[in-house]
C-alpha cells in the first residue's frame, strides 16, 4: 500500500520508519513547515506536497498517517476520508470529543477505515497483561496505579509552536504524554464512570499543565490513580500496576514484572521524545493494513480513540471546577 505522511516532525519520521518496516511505500509528505516536509521527503525518496489536497489527489494513494499538531487531526482526517483515503492518526485522535464525534460521522459516511496510534496496545507484555485480566487470573481487579514521571527539557516546549498550548496541543503533560496510560487503563479495565482531577504548571513556561493527578472510578468498580508530569528529574520508566483479589500485574516500562523477575527498560521515552525502536508502531500499521483488507476494525478505532480524550477532558474539567465529573455511559 502507498501511504502519505501528514506532518513532518519527529513523530512523522517514526511513522515513516515504521511504515517502511511494515512493507508500505511512502508516497508523499505534507507539512505546514515546508522546509521540514521537504527534508523528510528527501530522506525517504518521495515528494513533498505544499498542500494536503494535492497529496490526497494522488491516484495511487491508499492511506494517510497523520502526525501533525493534535488540534489538526480531525480536520485533516476528515479531508482524507472525503477523498476515500483510509486514515491512521497519531494519538490523541483530536483534542475534543466534539471534533471526534464529527470525524466519526464522516468516517461512517465515507466507509473508510480509521485507526488511532496507541502502539502500547500491541506490545507483547501489554497483551499478556490483558490476557491475565480477561482470563480472571487476577480475580476481581481492585485498584490500579499508573505513573508517567517523565522529563522534557525547556526547549522541547520553547522550540515548538504547539506543544503545551491549549489551542494546538489541547493541554500539556496529560493530553500529550499521559494519554497513553489513560488509554491502557481503559483498554485493560473498561470504561470510566467518574473522574476527579488536579492539574498544575509547576516547572515549564507553558500555557497548559506539566503535572496532573487523577482518581478514576471504573464502571467495574476498580479504583485507579494516575500521576503524570514532564518535569521530573531525569525521568523514570512508565509504571502501571493492577492488584486483584487473586493476583497482581505490574508493567514497568514495556515489561511485565512477575514474582520472579524485575522490570528493566531504557528510559528513552522518559527523558526524550525520540523513538529509536519503531517495532510497536510497525505492529499498529500492520494491524491497520490487515483491518483494511479484512474489513474489520483496527485495534484502536474512532470509538476507542474517543474514550481517552473524554477522560482527559473530564480531568481538566474536574481540576477547573473542583469537583468530580461523571461520564455518560456509551454503547
Amino acid at each position: 500500500m502507498n501511504a502519505g505522511l501528514v506532518g513532518a516532525g519527529n513523530i512523522s519520521d517514526t511513522h515513516a520508519r515504521a511504515a517502511l518496516a511494515a512493507g508500505l511505500r511512502i508516497a508523499g509528505v505534507h507539512g505546514d513547515n515546508r522546509d521540514k516536509a521537504r527534508a523528510l521527503a528527501h530522506r525517504y525518496g518521495t515528494t513533498a506536497f505544499d498542500s494536503l489536497d494535492a497529496m490526497l489527489e494522488q491516484p495511487a494513494l491508499d492511506l494517510v498517517i497523520i502526525g501533525s499538531p493534535s488540534a489538526r487531526h480531525a480536520e485533516q482526517a476528515i479531508a482524507a476520508a472525503r477523498r476515500g483515503r483510509h486514515v491512521l492518526v497519531e494519538k490523541p485522535l483530536d483534542i475534543t470529543t466534539a471534533r471526534i464525534d464529527t470525524l466519526a460521522q464522516e468516517v461512517e459516511r465515507a466507509k473508510i477505515t480509521l485507526g488511532v496510534i496507541f502502539q502500547d496496545r500491541l506490545k507483547p507484555d501489554v497483551l499478556e497483561m490483558k490476557r491475565r485480566l480477561d482470563a480472571g487470573e487476577l480475580g476481581t481487579p481492585l485498584v490500579a496505579t499508573a505513573e508517567v514521571k517523565w522529563s522534557r527539557p525547556p526547549e522541547y516546549y520553547s522550540a515548538s509552536r504547539w506543544r503545551g498550548t491549549w489551542a494546538l496541543d489541547g493541554g500539556g503533560a496529560l493530553m500529550n504524554q499521559g494519554i497513553h496510560s489513560v488509554d491502557l487503563l481503559l483498554y485493560l479495565l473498561g470504561p470510566v464512570a467518574r473522574v476527579t482531577g488536579l492539574t498544575a504548571t509547576r516547572h515549564h513556561a507553558i500555557e497548559a499543565e506539566d503535572t496532573a493527578t487523577a482518581l478514576l472510578e471504573f464502571v467495574n468498580g476498580t479504583q485507579a490513580t494516575l500521576d503524570v508530569t514532564t518535569a521530573a528529574f531525569h525521568g523514570s520508566p512508565r509504571r502501571l500496576r493492577i492488584a486483584g483479589t487473586a493476583g497482581w500485574s505490574w508493567l514497568e516500562g514495556d515489561r511485565l514484572v512477575t514474582a520472579d523477575s524485575t522490570g528493566s527498560d531504557p528510559i528513552e521515552n522518559a527523558s526524550s521524545p525520540v523513538v529509536s525502536d519503531v517495532t510497536a508502531h510497525q505492529r499498529v500499521i500492520e494491524d491497520f493494513v490487515r483491518a483494511i483488507r479484512d474489513g474489520r476494525a483496527p485495534v484502536c478505532d474512532v470509538n476507542e480513540g474517543r474514550r481517552s480524550v473524554e477522560v482527559v477532558e473530564a480531568v481538566y474539567r474536574s481540576a477547573r471546577e473542583g469537583r468530580a465529573i461523571a461520564l455518560e455511559p456509551r454503547n
